[in-house]
C-alpha cells in the first residue's frame, strides 16, 4: 500500500501483524513493532521524532523507507449554536477533506470522509459537485479521528463514515480502516459505535454483510419509490430500489443489526404525507430505523427544506404505521455543517474547484 504520489509504503495503514513482519525484515526485535504501533494508534504521534523510545537509527530508517500520514489543519470552525466543530484537513498531495465533531450526552461522535470528492452525483449533496478526486487511504481516514482527538484533548467514542465520499466505493480500504480502528491495541472503538453510510451499492452491501461485523449500516434512501429515487440519486439508475432493500434485509440476516434509513426531506419532492405512506409500505416488515433529515440548502440546487409542520406530519404518518422514526437535529448549520460544503467553498476560493 503506497502513499498517494509517493513511492513509500504507508506505514500507518499496516496492521500490527504486517508491521511486525516489516520490523523483523529490518533486523529489529519484534517488540519494536508494538512500540511503533502504540505511538501511531494510541499516543497519536504526528511524526517519527515523537517516538522517543525508538532508537534514533530506527527512526531514521523508518523516515527514509515509510510514508507517515499526518493531516494538516487548514481550517477549524466552531458553531456558536451548538458547539459542533468542523475541520478542513490538508492531505500530503494537496487535496483537502472535511470532518465534523459532534458532542452528545453519550459521548463525542466524529463524522469522517472516505474519499476526496464523490462520484455518486446525489442532487442535494455538495460533496459530489466536482466529482471524485481519489479514495482515501485507511491512514487518512484514521487520522481525521486522531487529529481531532489531538486538537481537542477529548476522547472520541463514536465514528460515522458519512462525510464526503461513498464508503463502499472505497471498500477494501474501508475494511482495513475498520479493523485498525477497532483493534484492542489501537483506539479500540466498539464496532457497535460505528456507522457506515452508503447510497446503495448492492453487491458491496452484501459483501459487508458477509464480514459479519457489528457496525450499523445506514442506507441513504431519500425516496419512497424507484422513480422518485432516480430523480434525486443517479446511482438508482444502476441499482434498483428492490435489490437495494433486499441487500439491506440480507445485512440484517447476517449481522442481526437493524438498518438505518436516511431520508432527506425536500419540499415538493419527497416530503408529502402520501410520500410517507409510500415509505411505510416500502419498508413493511423490515427491522429498521428511519432518520429524517431536513435537507441542507446548497446554492447550486433549488432544493429547500419543508416547513416544520410538514416534517412533523411526515413523521406522524410513519409512527402511526409502526415505524421507529427520529428527526435529525441540525448541527453546525452556521459553519457549513452539511457534507461537502466547507471543502467545496475552500476549493472555490483557492481555484481548485473543477469546472
Amino acid at each position: 500500500m503506497k502513499e498517494n504520489n509517493d513511492c513509500k509504503t504507508d506505514i500507518k495503514s499496516m496492521t500490527l501483524e504486517e508491521l511486525t513482519a516489516e520490523i523483523a525484515a529490518l533486523g529489529e526485535k519484534p517488540f519494536r513493532a508494538g512500540q511503533l504501533y502504540q505511538w501511531m494508534h494510541q499516543k497519536l504521534a504526528r511524526d517519527y521524532d515523537e517516538m522517543t523510545n525508538l532508537p534514533k537509527l530506527l527512526r531514521e530508517t523508518l523516515r527514509a523507507q515509510y510514508g507517515y500520514t499526518a493531516l494538516t489543519l487548514v481550517e477549524r470552525r466552531v458553531s456558536k449554536l451548538d458547539g459542533t466543530e468542523k475541520y478542513l484537513f490538508g492531505l500530503a498531495d494537496g487535496n483537502v477533506i472535511e470532518s465534523v465533531l459532534m458532542r452528545y450526552q453519550f459521548g463525542n461522535s466524529v463524522c469522517i470522509s472516505s474519499q476526496a470528492g464523490c462520484r455518486m452525483g446525489c442532487r442535494f449533496c455538495a460533496s459530489t459537485i466536482g466529482g471524485l478526486t481519489r479514495n482515501l487511504l485507511p491512514s487518512e481516514m484514521l487520522d481525521q479521528i486522531y487529529a481531532i482527538q489531538r486538537l481537542t484533548g477529548e476522547r472520541v467514542s463514536h465514528v460515522v463514515v458519512m462525510g464526503t465520499g461513498e464508503p463502499l466505493d472505497n471498500y477494501d480500504y474501508l475494511l482495513r480502516f475498520l479493523k485498525l480502528l477497532t483493534q484492542e491495541k489501537g483506539l479500540h472503538i466498539s464496532q457497535r459505535n460505528i456507522t457506515v453510510s452508503t447510497c446503495g451499492l448492492t453487491e458491496r452491501i452484501r459483501a459487508l454483510a458477509d464480514e459479519k461485523l457489528q457496525i450499523t449500516l445506514a442506507l441513504s434512501l431519500h425516496a419512497p419509490s424507484q422513480e422518485k429515487r432516480q430523480k434525486l440519486m443517479p446511482v438508482a439508475n444502476k441499482y434498483d430500489l428492490g435489490g437495494v432493500l433486499d441487500a439491506c434485509r440480507y445485512y440484517f440476516k447476517q449481522t442481526g443489526r437493524r438498518v438505518t434509513f436516511e431520508y432527506s426531506l425536500v419540499s415538493g419532492e419527497n416530503a408529502s404525507e402520501e410520500d410517507a405512506r409510500m415509505l411505510a409500505r416500502l419498508l413493511e416488515g423490515m427491522n429498521c430505523h428511519i432518520n429524517l433529515i431536513p435537507v441542507n440548502p446548497v446554492k447550486e440546487r433549488s432544493y429547500v427544506q419543508p416547513e416544520r409542520r410538514e416534517i412533523l406530519a411526515f413523521k406522524n404518518v410513519l409512527e402511526k404505521c409502526g415505524k421507529t422514526v427520529t428527526i435529525r437535529r441540525e448541527m453546525g448549520r452556521d459553519i457549513a455543517g452539511a457534507c461537502g460544503q466547507l471543502r467545496k467553498g475552500y476549493m472555490e476560493q483557492s481555484g481548485q474547484a473543477k469546472l
